[in-house]
């Protein structure tokens, strides 16, 4: 035999073995070997023994253990007896070939269960006996099952989990609870541990029991237990001294809970308030500093929003519109589109799409602004009536374009999963997408600030927006300057659309919403005053949250607000902080 012919014959065999061990029926791991021959043992096992090995089961956590526990309970667990006169525990898989019939999955070893001569076996539902239960033994399975819950690896599941069991009003799962709580880490599963323990602890037939029970409850300000502690205050026949310390615990939670909504409204307003701010700022530098009455600023917010939404479809599976006009030429409509393809991305890759439409945002809406400066807003500069009607048509243009490219319904802007969920802080929920707007509020003030005061540029926008004649006198390119003031504040607005298609949807009137908020913010803060924008917008922001809050109606609440605004604008027309200026135009 040749080197050639050995070598051939040999790689042959070892292709021949891999292929029949992928072939073969997987083995159960290593790690689950002790944990089956434990489900065998209790499944076979009658009497005292079974109830300790489903508790020591119970604490293992094991999805295996979950799995076969759950097939148990619905009858599902059946016994084959063995020629050997052994019995194996086996339940059905739920494909079926044409007869009826499914393979036998063996519980000790996760194979399917074989003939001697290693054909898998086949058997209808009623060909084998099912493992015998009674009431007491499915209470102990369901037990068990309860307990499994506790030792997930998902704190979300564990404290679900919890809550079930102490609103289940059944007092045996208080030991399960109590032997849990040594062994928890997470903060908020072990207050949720120590609710559910005193939740049943207050079924206890001693009232001193009830009372310890109820004062817990109490002193961990549990806002799950409120209707538990109004009944048991209100239930007649109460002992005394159980309703005097129930009625206690309420007005504890009670303020508890007023303290809550509190400082929720404070945060949802910082969140509002940090939005507004994003968009003022650019409003701000376009009025406040160029003299501008731009109603096409929201339109602005719209672009950057729709960036977004590109931006999103582009990292999945791609963008593409067409637009048919209402002309004709040679009997045939005018039309045209355009399509950018997706690069699919999938995981942290496209999560990380928003990151890519931060930045695009800004660069998007501060080209759409430049193209408006250029094209009607260098003509009215010192003309505010004729620059307010000007804008006004260039946002209905704008407005109709979004119709026509995206559509008139909203679209929706998927928020990446570092930006979903929350995090509590005694009990007041903070949203990450909330969060994440008001820490890039505060960036972005701070870059403005940098940029007007610290920088070249800044120095010529404020030498231009103070005496405009005088810099150019000095040999400043007044209508450059202009050009890239414009540009800049519509950009801080396409930055605030990004932040705004993380809280709601994205339609063609999304800018609306906020122009006439944006107005009053820069207007109450001080006409081209960037410290007054900030004031004004924390302000509003929050009040606007506060009184929709005490009130109960939106609707009210900003009514309130308005008539606020106009009675200090009555008391201090320049606002919170007026600029002050040489030039007299």
């Amino acid at each position: 035999m040749t080197k050639f012919a050995f070598w051939l014959t040999l790689l042959l065999i070892l292709a021949g073995l891999a292929v029949s061990r992928l072939a073969a029926a997987p083995a159960a791991p290593a790690g689950d070997a002790a944990t089956r021959a434990a489900l065998v043992r209790a499944i076979l096992t009658d009497g005292p023994g079974r109830q300790k090995l489903l508790s020591d089961l119970a604490n293992s956590g094991s999805r295996l253990v979950r799995d076969v526990l759950t097939y148990w309970t619905r009858d599902e667990i059946v016994l084959y007896a063995a020629p050997d006169g052994t019995s194996i525990p086996v339940f059905l898989e739920e494909q079926q070939d044409s007869e009826g019939k499914a393979r036998a999955v063996r519980i000790d070893n996760g194979r399917f269960l074989a003939d001697p001569a290693g054909r898998e076996m086949r058997f209808a539902s009623g060909d084998l006996n099912s493992v015998d239960t009674d009431m007491r033994l499915r209470s102990t399975i369901q037990q068990a099952l309860d307990t499994l819950t506790l030792a997930d690896p998902d704190p979300d599941a564990r404290r679900s989990a919890v809550v079930k069991l102490g609103n289940s009003q059944k007092r045996q799962y208080i030991p399960i609870l109590q032997a849990r709580l040594p062994l928890e880490r997470d903060a908020e599963v072990r207050k949720a541990l120590g609710e559910a323990i005193a939740l049943l602890g207050m079924n206890d037939p001693d009232p001193a029991v009830r009372v310890a029970s109820i004062n817990r409850l109490a002193q961990l300000q549990s806002l799950g237990s409120i209707d538990a502690l109004s009944r048991v205050a209100a239930a007649p026949g109460q002992a005394p001294e159980v309703a005097e310390a129930a009625r206690a615990a309420v007005a504890v939670i009670n303020r508890h809970i007023a303290n809550v909504n509190f400082f929720g409204t404070i945060f949802r307003g910082a969140s509002l308030g940090s939005i507004l701010l994003v968009v003022a700022l650019g409003l701000a530098i376009t009025f406040g500093l160029m003299g501008i009455i731009n109603m096409a600023h929201g339109e602005m917010i719209a672009v950057g929003a729709y960036t977004s939404y590109v931006v999103q479809n582009v990292f999945g599976s791609g963008f593409g519109f067409a637009i048919t006009l209402p002309f004709s030429m040679g009997g045939r409509l005018l039309s045209f589109g355009f399509t950018i393809p997706g690069i699919n991305a999938t995981g942290w890759w496209y999560q990380s799409y928003f990151l890519f439409a931060i930045p695009l945002s800004f660069l998007t809406a501060a080209l759409a602004g430049l193209v408006v400066e250029r094209s009607v807003i260098q003509f009215l500069y010192r003309r505010p009536l004729e620059s307010l009607l000007a804008t006004w048509g260039v946002s209905l243009v704008m407005q109709q374009l979004f119709r026509m490219v995206f559509g008139a319904n909203n679209v929706q802007v998927d928020s990446p999963a570092w930006l979903l969920g929350h995090f509590s802080c005694d009990d007041v929920n903070f949203g990450y997408n909330r969060v994440f707007v008001i820490i890039f509020a505060v960036l972005i003030v701070l870059g403005t600030w940098l940029l007007l005061t610290k920088t070249p540029l800044g120095l010529l926008i404020r030498s231009v927006m103070q005496n405009r004649d005088m810099a150019a006198c000095m040999g400043v390119r007044t209508n450059r300057v202009n050009m890239m003031t414009f540009a800049f504040g519509s950009g801080l607005a396409g930055l605030a659309g990004a932040f705004l298609s993380q809280i709601g949807n994205v339609g063609p009137s999304l800018g609306q919403n906020y122009i006439v908020d944006s107005f009053m913010t820069v207007v109450v803060g001080g006409v081209g005053s960037i410290v007054g924008t900030v004031c004004a917008a924390a302000g509003i922001g929050t009040a606007d949250q506060v009184l929709q809050q005490v009130l109960g109606s939106p609707v009210m609440g900003k009514i309130i607000v308005l008539a606020a605004i106009i009675l200090f604008l009555q008391w201090k027309p320049g606002g919170l902080f007026s600029t002050r200026s040489r030039s007299l135009d």
